[in-house]
């Protein structure tokens, strides 16, 4: 009976793994190569040694960080603001998950015209009201270009965090919250005593989904930036695609794939415990 689910798991994830790891181990240049040096931990040494690798890493964390962030503070007050009791919320409850239903492409493809330096919605609105003087480029500096992605980046996502806090919100008594009031505690006791307490499975699981598509973020920096300018935008997961494709440096490309998910199950692993102990907090 498992064994149909067992060959779907091993042919989509094991293999595809464990070809990457033996793939690590050797230096492969070409994808049809027929000579490839055992290098053992040759890869992981050069990757780990390599400026690119560090850089890439650094301004994937700031991404991750950053970006996450935003959609924590913006998804509590739109998961907050669905779960009032005001008429017509399903209409709003219906509207907030657009941004997140729209593919990244298009996405990215919207938000890198809003930021053009020409003809962008952005350099618009701000000569309009006076902000700039003459129209910016904004995807012309590295640190400005990957903010503007961070922010791409927020509102796309931003309401799947408010649905999955809203559900956390839905699970709380309302009993809590209305002997509360009763016992005169006001908004922002009723919040960190009774809401947040409550409400940190569902945060740890949000840190946990939106981390790990964080730290592995192509599609949008393609999309808008390649990589760009002057690698500001370089994620990790974009400087893995630029070593293993655009310079055929699989095997260096594939150790770097693996460091890679060891950062990502440290995160995962923290979030786990995180959220573990806040579960036995409120046992």
């Amino acid at each position: 009976m498992l064994l149909p689910a067992i060959l779907a798991v091993f042919g989509v994830i094991l293999y595809p793994l464990g070809r990457t790891l033996l793939i690590s181990l050797f230096e492969v240049t070409s994808a049809v190569a027929v000579d490839t040096p055992f290098v053992g931990l040759g890869n992981y040494i050069e990757a780990l040694s390599a400026n690119g690798f560090w850089g890439a890493l650094g301004r994937t964390l700031y991404f991750t960080l950053v970006s996450t962030s935003i959609e924590l503070v913006f998804g509590l007050g739109i998961a907050f603001l669905l779960n009032a009791k005001i008429r017509g919320r399903w209409i709003l409850r219906a509207l907030v998950v657009l941004p997140w239903a729209v593919p990244t492409i298009v996405n990215a493809a919207m938000w890198k015209g809003i930021y053009n330096a020409q003809y962008g919605a952005l350099n618009g609105v701000l000569s309009h009201l006076g902000v700039i003087d003459s129209y910016q480029a904004w995807l012309s500096d590295p640190t400005t270009a990957l903010n503007l992605v961070i922010i791409a980046d927020a509102w796309k996502t931003t309401p799947l965090v408010a649905i999955f806090l809203l559900a956390g919100l839905t699970s709380i008594p309302s009993e809590l919250t209305e002997a509360a009031k009763v016992d005169r505690a006001g908004a922002f006791r009723r919040f960190f005593s009774i809401t947040l307490p409550l409400l940190l499975p569902s945060v740890a699981l949000v840190l946990v989904l939106r981390t790990v598509e964080a730290v592995k973020v192509f599609d949008i920096i393609y999309a808008m930036t390649r990589g760009g300018p002057a690698n500001g935008t370089q994620t990790i997961s974009y400087y893995t695609y630029v070593t293993a494709f655009s310079e055929q440096n699989y095997g260096l490309g594939s150790a770097i794939s693996f460091l890679v998910l060891i950062i990502i199950l440290v995160l995962t692993t923290a979030y786990l415990r995180m959220l573990r102990r806040s579960e036995m907090s409120t046992l």
